[in-house]
């Protein structure tokens, strides 16, 4: 979801972008992170299938299993770019290729609503959790139906033109989704400052996950945005009944969202300074060692980015615009890093490791090797 955070950089940047060369970068990481979210959904679905003792070992693992919600992540940043670059920009496959995407922007509303349920669910029943381990790890489940709402506000508009009672489904069940998920991430968000307050910040390379609050807080401003302007378009003209009805309604949304997306970007950049203050605290006391969770520096960080210049584009302020492009290269330099040393990492085999896997009996793996070698045997 990194890289896909990256794609929709490139298409928002302010500065030519809707020029071929911009459309080409938009293009070039759609297709990367199309191509990386395929290989790992394959893989992931093989493990489970050679190996399936392991998955309830990793649902119930207390940190692993709230990156379930990644994928589901990754998917909408998939769905964003199919719809504002391949549909819009290059008119791709007409109006049967947007119902497919609306299709599929569903199933991944659901699987982020199985996310966000579940693993809260689980966190609290399967879990044991303790105030000086936690980490904003916690936010990774509640932030899949804030991204799930953003994408339906990506569609919306262009599903306006063909079916308006389609375009109020898709903006209704996304505002309940930035809902769910914003109320969800700001309790955790208070928690979690407790624990920075009382506990210190988190040790070693899990101190990048500091930047973590970005995510929620960025993407709920994000699709708050754009659910304001959808509003603003569909009513009173194309729906309405009661105070649906009033003409002054989807204006008055629209305001209405534009003030919170705002105070969720003063939010966002709260935690960015913190997040900042935090690594160079942390690096003044040694090197922080590399993980593969570094990768969850991009994602907050992007939508962040991704805020700003649609803010700046709402107020047409030069401050936005600069601010945001000057963070939208900081994130394509992180980006560029993370994925140079994560060849680095996977050329000498230091990233494949399954922490939920630790402290498990080898039986395990044993007895599904066994299961496996009998289905090949009854095969042959």
């Amino acid at each position: 979801m990194g890289t896909g955070a990256i794609s929709i950089l490139f298409h928002a940047f302010p500065y030519g972008g809707s020029t071929m060369g911009m459309k080409a970068m938009t293009l070039v990481f759609f297709f990367l992170n199309l191509t990386l979210f395929t290989l790992f959904f394959l893989i992931s679905a093989i493990r489970y299938y050679l190996f399936p003792g392991i998955w309830l070992i990793m649902v119930h693992h207390p940190v692993q299993s709230l990156f379930l919600g990644t994928a589901p992540m990754g998917f909408a940043t998939l769905i964003d770019i199919a719809v504002l670059t391949i549909y819009d920009q290059f008119g791709f496959g007409g109006i049967p290729f947007l119902l497919t995407l609306w299709a599929l922007w569903w199933a991944d509303a659901v699987a982020s609503v199985w996310c966000c349920f579940h693993m809260v669910h689980v966190m609290c029943t399967k879990h044991r959790h303790e105030l000086d381990s936690m980490t904003s790890v916690w936010l990774l489940p509640v932030v899949t139906v804030i991204v799930a709402s953003s994408t339906g506000g990506v569609i919306a508009p262009y599903l306006l033109s063909h079916s308006a009672h389609y375009a109020m489904i898709t903006i209704v069940i996304s505002t309940v989704l930035v809902t769910i998920g914003l109320g969800l991430a700001l309790m955790m968000l208070t928690t979690y400052l407790l624990r920075l307050i009382t506990n210190g910040l988190p040790p070693g390379a899990t101190i990048t996950s500091v930047f973590l609050p970005l995510g929620p807080t960025g993407q709920a401003g994000f699709s708050i945005l754009l659910l304001g302007e959808c509003f603003d378009k569909l009513l009173p003209q194309h729906f309405g009944g009661g105070i649906l009805a009033n003409e002054m309604t989807g204006q008055i949304i629209y305001v209405v969202c534009v003030i919170i997306s705002f105070v969720l970007w003063a939010t966002a950049s709260m935690w960015m300074v913190f997040a900042v203050l935090s690594i160079w605290h942390g690096l003044r006391k040694g090197s922080v060692p590399f993980k593969i969770t570094a990768w969850g520096v991009i994602f907050p960080n992007g939508v962040y980015a991704n805020l700003t210049f649609n803010l700046g584009k709402t107020f047409n302020a030069p401050f936005f615009r600069t601010w945001g492009t000057i963070y939208a290269v900081l994130t394509l330099c992180a980006w560029i890093f993370v994925f140079y040393k994560t060849v680095l990492a996977v050329w000498d085999g230091m990233i494949f490791e399954a922490p939920c896997l630790d402290d498990v009996v080898l039986l395990v793996f044993y007895v599904d090797l066994f299961d496996l070698l009998c289905k090949l045997f009854v095969a042959n």
